[in-house]
């Protein structure tokens, strides 16, 4: 049956398209991303993908086969293809078919259907994980191998439920204050409690394990703090970088009834363990040589850990994805703004990790005044004669780089810096020589990777008091930095078509300021170079959550206004 009042073209290959004009898009685009990935975002049409993974966290959410299916013919043209609701149904249907679980007798995977247990018996790769068959719907497994076990079982599309259990960890009584040390009023907002709920699930075995997926700037922190409260128990933290540690370190102090004496910081500069330690994922990979041991990893078992804490998740490196798999008698919480990762690795997220056990759409909250409302702007810029001969005879990296550092783009960031001259101001890029360059030209601070600590937080709290405005700052700035006063951020150059980034780049506007200032995120892109062709997969992730990047050529930021 044909629709033409719809919005959406279900394809055989798994490939939904959406058009993005239609004025059922946004209903549209929230539904379907509950459970489906996008991929390309041009001005029209917007393409998402059905995968295993999709579908799995979106059950694992509550969200039934029939649900999708039937979201799926409410907003689609077409009849939706046959073999799409049987895939959907198919995958929907592997959650949960395999279930680990714990008896005093040791760990076991429980499989009531035949087929699948004789398929998962015969496969050779998970022999090494598998003990003997003491049922005929039950396998004895290695409990050492429990992380190893789930990786390799959701290679061959088996996500495993586990409802094994956890170790409780060390006591430790943590409250929620009511009145900040400040003296602000402090509760928690309605979608964090929703969020925490979905995670601890009321300390059932279903729950304590997953990611909770929230917007910079909309309190993934007091999440945190809020599941803390609820499993009482000593909590690692695990953060991407030192001046993070420390964030996290004062919001407990002002939120909590914690004290001092009772947290850690384990980085570079300090070595402290106690019932709750902070560290980063830099410390906790930090070797001597390549082939030297991770001193450090040892920090998970210096104590009876209740709680892991992984902050930023989607940037779990690999060292620390192998020392997760051991930890899995552990409760563990994720907190992103984006599972997206760029190496591929959703799949150990989420069988390491844990399932989405919560995403609020950021339009949401920037429509209940959560998040601050942003404006996102592309600005191509021309190459001059000389750049141009450069890059047609370069190779395909160094055309990206000659693009990215364009001095062409000097001009427009001053422009665009004297049209925003009240504000606070950040000028993000990848590449040093560039920022450095700039900083220079417009008289700013700079802060890279290579800025002592104390430095850094004394940059960030002049920016945060008014005494700067401006702030140049490398990529050591996308992530857990605190700046609520930045209502403007002008990016440069980036690692090529990284969305993780930009939504991370666009997080640091969100936090609302005092006056509810609109947010303006400016990219400046090479115009007809890879460098545009890059930005586009840069803008995937935030095109799904519902913002809109209008295009501009150099010249036309005089009617910047028309776009307001």
């Amino acid at each position: 049956m044909y629709k033409p009042d719809n919005p959406l073209v279900v394809q055989g290959d798994r490939t939904l398209l959406l058009e993005a004009t239609h004025n059922k898009f946004a209903p549209a685009r929230d539904f379907l991303s509950s459970f489906a990935e996008l991929e390309k975002s041009p001005e029209y049409i917007h393409s998402y993908k059905l995968t295993p993974i999709s579908i799995w966290n979106a059950v694992a959410g509550g969200m039934s086969a029939d649900e999708i299916i039937s979201g799926l013919q409410q907003y689609s043209k077409f009849d939706i293809p046959q073999n799409i609701a049987h895939e959907v149904i198919d995958y929907a249907d592997r959650y949960g078919k395999i279930k680990l679980i714990s008896r005093d007798e040791g760990l076991f995977l429980k499989i009531d259907d035949r087929a699948v247990m004789a398929e998962i018996t015969s496969q050779e790769r998970l022999a090494k994980y598998l003990q003997q068959v003491v049922s005929p719907s039950e396998i004895s497994i290695n409990p050492q191998m429990r992380g190893q076990l789930k990786q390799a079982l959701v290679k061959i599309n088996y996500p495993v439920e586990d409802l094994a259990g956890y170790a409780e960890g060390q006591p430790l009584f943590i409250n929620l204050r009511s009145t900040t040390l400040s003296g602000s009023p402090f509760a928690l907002r309605e979608y964090q409690r929703q969020s925490i709920a979905a995670y601890y699930l009321q300390g059932s075995a279903r729950g304590g394990n997953g990611v909770i997926v929230l917007p910079c700037g909309a309190g993934k922190t007091v999440v945190g703090m809020g599941v803390m409260a609820e499993i009482q128990a000593y909590t690692l933290i695990i953060s991407t970088g030192i001046v993070a540690v420390r964030q996290w370190i004062r919001e407990l102090l002002d939120k909590t009834d914690l004290t001092q004496d009772l947290i850690g910081e384990y980085t570079g500069e300090r070595k402290e363990i106690k019932p709750v330690t902070i560290t980063t994922y830099q410390m906790l990979t930090w070797r001597k040589q390549r082939s030297s041991k991770f001193v450090h990893m040892e920090l998970f078992n210096k104590h009876e850990w209740g709680l892991i804490i992984y902050d930023e998740v989607h940037l779990l490196p690999a060292p620390v994805f192998r020392a997760t798999t051991e930890l899995q008698s552990r409760r563990r919480l994720g907190l992103t703004a984006t599972l997206v990762r760029e190496d591929g690795c959703e799949d150990d997220v989420f069988s390491l990790i844990g399932p989405k056990r919560y995403d609020a759409p950021w339009s949401d909250l920037e429509r209940q005044g959560y998040i601050a409302a942003a404006r996102c702007y592309e600005i191509r810029v021309a190459m001059n004669d000389e750049l141009r001969l450069k890059y047609a005879v370069a190779d395909k990296r160094r055309k990206f780089r000659l693009a990215a550092e364009n001095d062409a783009k000097i001009p427009i960031v001053q422009q665009l810096l004297q049209k925003h001259k009240p504000d606070r101001i950040l000028v993000i890029g990848q590449y040093l020589k560039q920022l450095k360059k700039i900083a220079a030209e417009i008289e700013a601070p700079i802060i890279t990777g290579k800025t002592p600590t104390h430095t850094r937080e004394d940059f960030y709290q002049r920016f945060r008091e008014g005494e700067i405005t401006v702030l140049v700052v490398s990529k050591v700035a996308n992530f857990a930095i605190d700046l609520p006063e930045a209502s403007v951020a002008i990016q440069v150059s980036g690692t090529y078509g990284s969305r993780q980034e930009e939504a991370q780049r666009l997080g640091r506007l969100l936090r609302p300021t005092t006056d509810q200032k609109q947010a303006k995120f400016y990219t400046l892109v090479s115009r007809d170079s890879t460098e545009q062709e890059f930005a586009m997969n840069r803008q995937l992730f935030l095109t799904e959550q519902g913002y809109r990047y209008y295009i501009l050529a150099a010249g036309d930021l005089g009617i910047l206004e028309e776009y307001n």
